[in-house]
């Protein structure tokens, strides 16, 4: 007898507390800084991509949601600094589970995850994010690829030379006339 009291007490100490309601989407809040969102490839800071096509992040994922197949570069078509790029990259969203092993795995720290935390849809088809869709954005200063390495040596992208600097080509102040720093 007395635990039932003891329910109606604390039910009735809750239906008079002000409801906290989140007006979601039109109010978003933000996610903790360490927040395990949507992937992002990431590039050099003259466009090349960071992704060499090693295949490391979809042999980490536990729940095979990485596909990387491996391409090889050429002087005429330059996508990553190194000898091998990634052709083709998919994530499959629908089976992710943002345990971002793939990132730990990932030897040039092509891959990261942001906070973008909204992945709903209505097709599947649409949850299987390409290269295309998870390749940073070109800011100032980048060239799409592919070009040629404007940044030095594969040894300078890698190893973070000083001498790292974005170039405009055709630009004699950042370019150096010769298009390699």
């Amino acid at each position: 007898m007395l635990d039932s009291v003891k329910g109606f007490g604390i039910t009735f100490g809750t239906m008079f507390k002000k409801v906290n309601t989140e007006s979601y989407p039109e109010d978003k809040r933000p996610t903790a800084p360490r927040y395990h969102g949507r992937h992002l490839l990431n590039r050099h800071p003259d466009g090349l991509e960071k992704c060499i096509g090693c295949e490391l992040c979809a042999w980490a994922c536990p729940a095979d949601a990485i596909y990387v197949e491996g391409g090889d570069n050429t002087e005429e078509a330059r996508y990553s600094p190194g000898e091998r790029y990634g052709a083709v990259y998919q994530i499959n969203y629908l089976r992710c589970i943002f345990c971002g092993l793939c990132i730990e795995a990932c030897p040039t720290r092509s891959l990261t995850m942001t906070n973008d935390y909204e992945l709903a849809d209505d097709s599947r088809h649409d949850l299987i994010y390409t290269k295309d869709m998870l390749l940073a954005p070109l800011a100032p200063g980048m060239e799409q690829p592919p070009h040629p390495m404007r940044l030095g040596t594969v040894q300078d992208y890698y190893a973070g030379a000083g001498n790292v600097t974005a170039t405009v080509p055709g630009d004699p102040a950042t370019d150096g006339g010769g298009g390699r720093a």
